[in-house]
């Protein structure tokens, strides 16, 4: 469960600074921002599936199964996975049910929420208390927040 939490945090983090990078070199087009999530997601998910089929292969000296490659591709699915909730506001978006600005920021408070219920469910499993459940929140929040603005930085 714990790798394939971190996929989905990691999943998602991706998520939050390609939506924000999006929003401001498309800030009236949320529909296409939902596809650049979309590819980005999917870009990183074939990635992480590449790399640990190979790594996989390597390390047993083996030739990959098809069975083993579709379990590889299931365990990194948590990276399509986290994309889902913000790319639904995206669309919402391009259909008028929402401003595009309402649209960028639902999706990006979609994934903020969405880090804040990862920590939860990993301070739960580790049986934290309310102070370490906190602390965990805290800190996923804030490592999201510190990556999207590194990549806003970079980028801009």
């Amino acid at each position: 469960m714990g790798e394939r939490l971190g996929g989905f945090v990691y999943g998602t983090i991706v998520v939050l600074a390609v939506i924000v990078a999006g929003a401001k070199a498309y800030p009236k087009q949320p529909g296409h921002v939902a596809g650049v999530v979309f590819v980005t997601s999917a870009v990183f998910w074939l990635a992480h599936v590449y790399s640990e089929a190979l790594a996989h292969s390597v390390s047993r000296n083996e030739h990959l199964s098809w069975a083993e490659l579709k379990r590889i591709a299931r365990h990194e699915a948590a990276i399509l996975e986290a994309a889902v909730l913000p790319i639904a506001a995206l669309l919402l978006g391009s259909l008028g049910v929402l401003s595009a600005t309402a649209a960028g920021w639902t999706a990006l408070g979609v994934g903020l929420a969405v880090l804040a219920v990862q920590g939860i469910v990993f301070a739960r499993a580790e049986k934290l208390g309310p102070l370490g459940t906190a602390v965990v929140v805290a800190l996923n929040l804030g490592l999201g927040l510190v990556l999207v603005a590194l990549k806003v930085l970079v980028t801009h």
